[in-house]
């Protein structure tokens, strides 16, 4: 039998992308200080929490974003990404924003959407894919994601995949509020639907967020009941 060669073998990642909001409409300087920035405070965040460079691959640049891969380590469990990483990440936009003089801003205002998924990779000479990729990347730019960050006062607006809701979220480790993520995002990738949990606090963000169409209050005990909700409404096809 012939042996598995690289590209035919997947490895499990934590994925975790982030895009900056508004970036096409900046200069290229203030291109390359907020891409600057915004690598010091991802790895400061996963630094934070104790995730090293060795315990994930290296960033893949996006132009306005990065993708991190996280190996499958005790060092770097999903549940502590979500608890400890995102918000870390948070707080420091938020520090940034706040120091920055008013004639700076919002051209230097650095607000991002962020991902979260776990899958299968595939690597080749040219980089990393495969379909986990493509689902986390078809959330991450969704227009509800979009429009749900615009509403928030955050400068960080989360989306995580139906999977990894299920598999961390619903279950209330430490530092995690299910209560907080809704089911706004709905999409098919590879004729597979998938759901994508939008983190949202504050009562005018959320009100905006229940005006999307086909969204229904999801159940604190069963997501399942939201999600067969969702699932009488039209889907978006890639």
């Amino acid at each position: 039998m012939e042996s598995l060669t690289a590209t035919a073998l997947s490895y499990h990642r934590t994925i975790v992308a982030l895009d900056i909001e508004g970036s096409t409409s900046r200069s290229d300087t203030v291109k390359a200080e907020l891409r600057s920035k915004i690598y010091e405070f991802f790895d400061t965040a996963l630094r934070s929490a104790g995730i090293q460079s060795r315990h994930r691959d290296r960033f893949v640049d996006r132009g306005d974003g990065i993708l991190a891969l996280l190996h499958p380590v005790h060092q770097a469990p999903k549940a502590l990404v979500l608890a400890q990483v995102i918000p870390a990440l948070s707080r420091l936009l938020t520090d940034y924003n706040a120091s920055l003089p008013r004639g700076r801003q919002p051209q230097y205002q650095l607000r991002v959407r962020v991902v979260i998924h776990a899958g299968e990779i595939h690597y080749d000479p040219n980089g990393c894919f495969g379909e986990a990729l493509d689902v986390a990347f078809r959330l991450l730019d969704a227009a509800q994601v979009k429009k749900a960050l615009r509403a928030a006062n955050d400068p960080l607006i989360l989306v995580a995949s139906e999977d990894f809701y299920r598999s961390v979220i619903r279950h209330g480790y430490d530092g995690i509020d299910q209560s907080a993520f809704h089911p706004l995002v709905r999409l098919q990738v590879a004729n597979h639907r998938h759901h994508g949990w939008v983190q949202i606090y504050g009562k005018a963000a959320r009100d905006n967020a229940a005006e999307e169409p086909g969204y229904r209050q999801p159940s604190r005990t069963s997501p399942e009941t939201a999600l067969q909700l969702l699932r009488r409404n039209s889907w978006s096809l890639s």
